[in-house]
């Protein structure tokens, strides 16, 4: 293989889009609405990546929690474009309970303020710190919001670090910092970059006084990111191809499918980083070895559904608690009576291969201290699910090795939350960086058209 595409596709050939997830259906419906072709090709049966649903006995189960902010432009852009803004629910007010076991609890509401000083008061009140840490706190707060996220030198530092240089003790650190650092990030406040910390801090908290609004699914993920998705590619003249595993990309740009070597006109790789590595000639990414190895991180998701309603409450936050985040699923999972509980765990490498058993022995207890109404309820089932690379592990360093999206091969393109998007690994980065390669294409496609004609 050389280093340029050596047999370039007819005029109106489509893109070849490899990946069917948030980054793969992004870029699909951009270049469908510019007016070019493309076809999307998804190993698994159905769309969506790492945001899908299964049924299990009657009850429609997501694979994980996934919210979104109003800061979350870009995603919320796709929604409207998939016809799915009605299938979300969006805070008018940030506005989050923090319970702990021991029966205390906080709350944490944005007051009618320009951002930053628009938590300032929750921060003073927050009745689960001290007096003392919550100005310290807000002096937190203020100097990361001095920080720079584009700064590379803020790669290199861990939070943790940064947060005891500046004061913050540890009830700070486990009642604040850690509450909202690893479920962004999906690392301890210890091993998560300063770098992508201040980038979600400044962004979603220190920014805008409504960035930080948070939305839910009203519906469940399969239909909200899967059957919507595909509907919107095929609307603007794409195509989909489910059970469509791409086993390799040459030069042209082209795809191999189940041996069938297939032209296209462009080529978006929008896999998991590991995938895409195996995929991208080495000629293409000759650094693809540094981005393939980046390392991942687990959620595991806890699913209890009791004969009766525990609380009130659509979502909340827990400290002192393996129970970290708990979400009222009962509505989107299509339960009929009773209530159903899924608890978000990020972080997760003690839970991501400890056996279901141990894991109930933990947290139904934990669940009944912090929502004593379960002591009264039956629990009528209980499951666990599991993704073992949930997003790339952003500690110190990683954000050197995210990758751009252009490769040296025209044509040719990565895309995935995982690439350089200046977003941490969410749903939002993964949006972004299919928009991203979207343009690039166009761009390329263009130059072709130009030099055909010339």
């Amino acid at each position: 293989m050389t280093g340029a595409p050596a047999d370039p596709a007819e005029p109106g050939t489509p893109v070849a889009i490899v990946g069917g997830g948030l980054a793969g259906i992004a870029a699909a419906v951009a270049l469908g609405e510019a007016g070019y072709a493309a076809t999307l090709y998804e190993a698994r049966p159905r769309l969506g990546g790492a945001t899908h649903s299964f049924d299990r006995d009657g009850l429609t189960v997501d694979n994980g929690q996934h919210v979104f902010l109003r800061c979350c432009t870009a995603y919320r852009g796709l929604l409207d474009r998939i016809g799915g803004t009605g299938g979300v629910r969006l805070q008018d007010r940030f506005d989050v309970r923090v319970l702990t076991p021991g029966g205390r609890s906080g709350r944490l509401r944005r007051a009618a303020l320009p951002g930053p000083f628009h938590l300032l008061p929750a921060l003073a009140g927050y009745s689960l710190l001290p007096p003392a840490d919550r100005a310290r706190a807000v002096r937190g707060s203020l100097a990361l919001a001095r920080l720079d996220p584009a700064d590379p030198a803020l790669d290199g530092i861990d939070l943790g670090s940064w947060l005891t240089a500046h004061g913050q003790r540890d009830a700070a650190r486990r009642a604040l910092w850690e509450l909202f650092t690893v479920a962004a990030l999906n690392v301890g406040i210890d091993d998560a970059a300063l770098g992508a910390a201040v980038k979600v801090f400044r962004t979603a908290l220190l920014g805008r006084a409504d960035a930080a609004d948070i939305g839910v699914p009203a519906v469940p993920l399969g239909e909200l990111h899967g059957g919507a998705a595909q509907a919107a590619i095929q609307e603007r003249g794409g195509r989909v191809r489910l059970s469509a595993k791409v086993t390799a990309i040459e030069s042209g740009p082209a795809i191999v499918v189940r041996g069938t070597r297939i032209a296209a006109s462009a080529v978006i790789v929008a896999t998991p980083h590991g995938q895409a590595a195996k995929l991208v000639p080495p000629e293409a990414a000759p650094d693809r070895d540094r981005w393939g190895g980046l390392e991942t991180s687990p959620i595991v998701n806890v699913h209890a559904v009791y004969d009766r309603p525990v609380t009130d409450m659509p979502f909340a936050a827990v400290v002192d608690s393996p129970v970290q985040w708990v979400f009222d699923k009962t509505r989107v999972g299509g339960l009929g009576s009773g209530q159903y509980l899924a608890v978000s765990v990020s972080a997760a490498d003690r839970w991501i291969d400890m056996p279901v058993a141990k894991i109930r022995a933990e947290f139904v207890p934990e669940l009944r201290r912090i929502f004593p109404a379960a002591c009264r309820a039956r629990l009528t089932d209980f499951f666990v699910t599991r993704e073992r690379h949930a997003t790339f592990r952003q500690g110190p360093g990683s954000g050197a090795l995210r990758p751009v999206a252009a490769t040296r091969w025209p044509g040719l393109y990565l895309a995935g939350a995982w690439t350089d998007t200046g977003w941490p690994d969410t749903m939002e980065g993964a949006v972004r960086s299919g928009l991203i390669a979207s343009r690039l294409v166009r761009h390329h496609l263009r130059r072709v058209r130009q030099g055909a004609a010339s």
